[in-house]
């Protein structure tokens, strides 16, 4: 059985287009995020394309990171299309130096950052025996050392501010396991743990962190690599970007530290 949850290969459905794109907005001021910053990684597709578009459209500027810079230059013009600032950005995440700058340019080019998103995630599917140490290395720089590292530099400008939201996107993996997958389930093991750890350390000063345990998704990274998955079993991945969205609306004096999202017909889980 696999899962789940978050974009490195090819187009997502739904993409950025997949949302209307209105005239810029004159009463931009009325949309619940207007006046908050983004960074949304893995956003060129799968659930991270689809909850830029879902933050756009409620007014969120955005920086919008991943891996593949060409797919991110697609999406831009739905995402403008919102009447937000919006800005691409090719982003691996689990390069120190690079994670670091992705936080500092956003604060220079957007003026702040409030929601950090780690959405990013990768897999390699083999046995242990077949598993090499750079397969290991990459999954978990990825899935786990990536979102650390965002957190890090990004919950130091969130302090100052006095306030900002982290969602890290752990999926089903990170509460079960199946075959060939411990690269995939250590990460999101780990990155759960870590989602807990932060919010129980970030809370008293005004970040609120929640874990976003996604079920399996309709999107290219679950489907191309397990072909014999029933798509009308899995959820769309914008249905998962409104359950995130509802965390983010929520009044400051709440937080949901852990989510689970599942498609109505999920049979992996509990």
């Amino acid at each position: 059985m696999a899962d789940l949850n978050a974009s490195p290969s090819t187009t997502a459905q739904p993409s950025v287009d997949a949302l209307p794109d209105p005239a810029p907005d004159p009463i931009r001021w009325q949309r619940p995020l207007h006046g908050r910053v983004a960074l949304v990684t893995g956003a060129a597709s799968g659930l991270g394309a689809a909850l830029a578009a879902v933050l756009a459209a409620e007014g969120c500027d955005l920086v919008a990171a991943d891996i593949r810079a060409d797919a991110l230059q697609m999406a831009m013009p739905a995402l403008l299309g919102h009447g937000v600032r919006a800005s691409a950005l090719a982003l691996d995440v689990g390069d120190p130096g690079a994670a670091r700058a992705a936080i500092e340019r956003c604060v220079a080019t957007m003026g702040r950052i409030d929601i950090l998103v780690n959405n990013a995630g990768t897999d390699v599917t083999l046995p242990l025996s077949d598993l090499s140490e750079q397969d290991w290395l990459r999954v978990i720089n990825t899935n786990l050392n990536g979102p650390f590292l965002l957190a890090k530099h990004a919950a130091a400008h969130m302090r100052s501010q006095g306030s900002g939201d982290i969602v890290n996107v752990a999926s089903t993996a990170a509460k079960r396991a199946w075959p060939n997958a411990s690269a995939y389930h250590a990460s999101k093991w780990g990155l759960l743990g870590l989602s807990h750890a932060l919010h129980a350390e970030l809370r008293p000063h005004g970040i609120r962190v929640t874990a976003v345990v996604a079920g399996g998704m309709r999107t290219p990274f679950l489907l191309d690599r397990f072909p014999e998955l029933d798509p009308t079993r899995l959820q769309d991945p914008a249905s998962v970007a409104q359950a995130i969205r509802h965390a983010l609306l929520l009044p400051r004096e709440s937080v949901i530290a852990e989510m689970t999202v599942l498609p109505m017909q999920e049979t992996s889980w509990p």
